[in-house]
């Protein structure tokens, strides 16, 4: 009988195209778990699993979806939106390294979350924390389900610009989410 980890993980990629990683929720504890060795997860998946240890390498034993979410993760040359640069404005005036807001349908609905977090050139890759899960996404995603209830559709841009973007698309289904495809795809 190998030992079991059970618990509540966020699924992000892993370091290489053969992996996943499985982030415990509340530790932020990683397990790199081999894709072949995992069910079918996709990448912002929150799951419920029983990862069972064969020496260091995990496989997934039980796993159920509890929260369907994507996460994406994009570096692009590709002009940013209107938001996400008057978000990153305001808090360079103010002189914060980061900054939210909510942004708005045509029907003023809400639509999205866009936060902005100032790039620090030469100390920290911000974009590959947040991809490699060392900048947990977790608190973010946690926040926008005080107001909407998932799935959501989380997009990590490193633009060409001084800093890097996560936005909560509310609807994954939604046209802002067709939007962010055909544009950062």
């Amino acid at each position: 009988m190998h030992p079991t980890t059970a618990g509540t993980f966020r699924v992000y990629p892993g370091r290489r195209d053969d992996e996943w990683l499985f982030l415990e929720v509340e530790s932020a504890d990683p397990s790199y778990v081999p894709a072949d060795a995992a069910p079918d997860v996709t990448p912002g998946n929150r799951v419920a699993a029983t990862l069972e240890w064969d020496d260091e390498t995990p496989t997934v034993a039980d796993c159920e979806v509890l929260e369907e979410t994507r996460f994406r993760f994009v570096r692009t040359d590709e002009p940013i939106f209107q938001a996400a640069q008057a978000c990153f404005e305001e808090a360079r005036s103010a002189g914060e390294a980061m900054n939210s807001r909510v942004t708005y349908s045509t029907d003023n609905e809400p639509n999205g979350v866009v936060y902005t977090f100032a790039d620090q050139p030469g100390q920290r890759d911000l974009f590959a924390e947040f991809r490699d899960g060392v900048k947990p996404l977790e608190p973010l995603v946690a926040r926008a389900a005080e107001s909407t209830a998932p799935p959501f559709s989380v997009w990590v841009l490193d633009p060409q610009e001084p800093f890097v973007l996560v936005y909560i698309v509310l609807d994954p289904d939604g046209l802002l989410e067709e939007t962010m495809r055909d544009t950062y795809r």
